[in-house]
This record gives C-alpha cells, structure tokens and sequence, in this order.
C-alpha cells in the first residue's frame, strides 16, 4: 500500500489526503486553493480501500494520532497541517509549488 500511496502521490503536482468532515482537512483544501492551486484531493473516508490508505499514511510519518491532512508537493511528503502552515507562514511552500510546477506566478 506505501507504493501506491507513492504513485498516487507522484501523479499531480499538489496531492492531499483528505477526510470529507475534517475542519483541518477543509482548512488546508483552502489554503491551496486561495494560493491559486488545483490539487488532487483523495478523501479517505469515501475510497474502498480508504482504511488501508490511512493506515500507510500514519506509517508515513504522520507522528499524530490523525493521518490527514496528508499533503504531497511534487511528489514529496510534505505532512500534516502544521507542517503545511508553517511553511505557508515562513515563505517556503511557495517556492516548493512554484518547483513542482503548481504555481506559474
């Protein structure tokens, strides 16, 4: 399951693992979004297979008792909220969109 969290990941430039009812989840979809970014939103609670997913992405690294919001910048494992908003908060999540083609400003 980790590859195929892997490939889903590498498919689209921004990848969020998302669960349709969670506020942060919500939070973060916005946060991309006002950034002018379309991302590839899987929401975890409505997949067949959304059980195994979020088993692999708490294994991922998700050091919480939450998996999502998972987020994916060009492929690369980003994390969960905090790590999302304190690299809007800091500048540098910018510059990784610009890099994985996301953002064209």
């Amino acid at each position: 399951m980790d590859s195929y969290i892997t490939k889903l990941a590498s498919q689209n430039a921004v990848v969020i693992f998302s669960k349709s009812s969670c506020c942060m989840c919500h939070a973060i979809k916005r946060l991309f979004y006002e950034q002018g970014v379309s991302p590839m939103i899987y929401e975890v609670d409505e997949l067949k297979n959304g059980n195994d997913i979020e088993r692999a992405l708490m294994r991922l690294g998700a050091c919480s008792p939450s998996s999502v919001p998972t987020v994916f910048v060009g492929g690369r494992f980003v994390g969960l909220a905090h790590n999302v908003f304190t690299l809007h908060i800091d500048g540098s999540l910018k510059k990784m969109l610009k890099d994985a083609g996301a953002l064209w400003l």
